[in-house]
């Protein structure tokens, strides 16, 4: 968990990353659907979009809006495998292994709490 609060504070001090925040509708979102169905969200997107050891639209397979998980990801520098590299040091071009997914999903989820703590 130490991990996680450091590489957090780093990225707050990323003028870009620490410009994501959650709005109403995510947080209508998560009501709804519950924090267990978003960290299985979160599994599903992982696996399908940063998982791979190729992915011919690197860079541009996780949307800026349209769910919690996608604002998180930008937020905690999990939306692409560049990102994953710079900064969590997770190579790029190997398929990633259950603790690398466990540990990203894990990541997206506790800025996520963070963000509805604030509120």
């Amino acid at each position: 968990m130490d991990d996680i609060q450091n590489i957090i504070e780093k990225l707050n001090k990323s003028k870009f990353r620490s410009s994501f925040h959650l709005k109403d509708k995510d947080f209508e979102y998560i009501n709804k659907k519950g924090f267990d169905t978003i960290r299985q969200h979160a599994y599903d997107f992982i696996i399908k979009r940063l998982s791979p050891a190729v992915i011919m639209n690197d860079g541009k397979q996780t949307p800026m809006r349209g769910h919690p998980v996608f604002i998180a990801q930008h937020a905690t520098a999990t939306c692409c495998r560049e990102c994953l590299y710079k900064w969590h040091k997770i190579p790029q071009n190997i398929q990633l292994n259950e603790s690398q997914v466990d540990y990203i999903v894990n990541i997206i989820m506790f800025w996520i709490k963070k963000e509805l703590n604030k509120t």
